[in-house]
């Protein structure tokens, strides 16, 4: 495999976009080629591409943080998985946001809870502690919009259900770090009367963390 090529290697089904995201944080000047695979019509190359960028915004967000409009822009794609893309590798770089650029596009990020896909919605609650980490002048806004996910109409109440699971479970990553814990713990309390085994198990686990058995 050639130092300088990498767009070749992402239709190859048998190279792993581990190691080619390993290759582009060698020799960030393969960048290029990995944002041009986006663009591709081969699924194989557009994905594999989508892979690489995100694991490189958990290795080392820097290096990708200059392409932050790159990515609020593929907010907006019409394709779920570059979405989904988009929204995992928006939050790791929230942790080297020099120039606050995840403030100016906050509603636009959390507009998408109410996105027709419930995966969407479960990869902005599931980023949200570590926004919250990265950011902790937001905590409250953010808070305020999980607490809405119990109030957004889904295409189920079972989806809503499991979505409030993901609420409950972000919660339990950064409650510890906020003096109001009252709006969180009394959503979590309902959930004791969810419909959904799995979400009430949550709510009971998370209040014995919180509060002692």
């Amino acid at each position: 495999m050639k130092e300088s090529k990498v767009l070749d290697e992402l239709g190859k089904k048998e190279i792993r976009a581990e190691d080619l995201s390993d290759k582009v944080l060698r020799n960030p000047d393969l960048l290029p080629e990995v944002f041009d695979g986006i663009s591709s019509a081969n699924p194989r190359i557009k994905f594999k591409s989508a892979k690489i960028l995100r694991i490189i915004s958990e290795k080392n967000p820097k290096m990708l943080y200059s392409k932050m409009d790159f990515f609020v822009n593929l907010l907006e794609s019409e394709n779920n998985i570059l979405k989904w893309t988009a929204i995992d590798v928006i939050a790791n770089l929230s942790s080297v946001d020099s120039k606050n650029e995840f403030d100016k596009i906050f509603k636009k990020f959390y507009d998408l809870l109410s996105d027709e896909s419930m995966i969407t919605a479960g990869h902005v609650i599931d980023n949200s502690a570590k926004i919250v980490r990265a950011k902790p002048h937001l905590q409250n806004k953010i808070t305020g919009e999980l607490l809405k996910v119990e109030k957004i109409q889904y295409k189920t109440t079972e989806c809503r259900n499991i979505l409030l699971g993901d609420v409950i479970l972000a919660f339990g990553q950064y409650i510890y770090h906020v003096d109001n814990k009252e709006e969180m713990i009394s959503l979590v309390k309902r959930q004791l009367k969810n419909s959904r085994k799995a979400t009430r198990a949550k709510a009971e686990k998370f209040l014995i963390k919180v509060r002692g058995p």
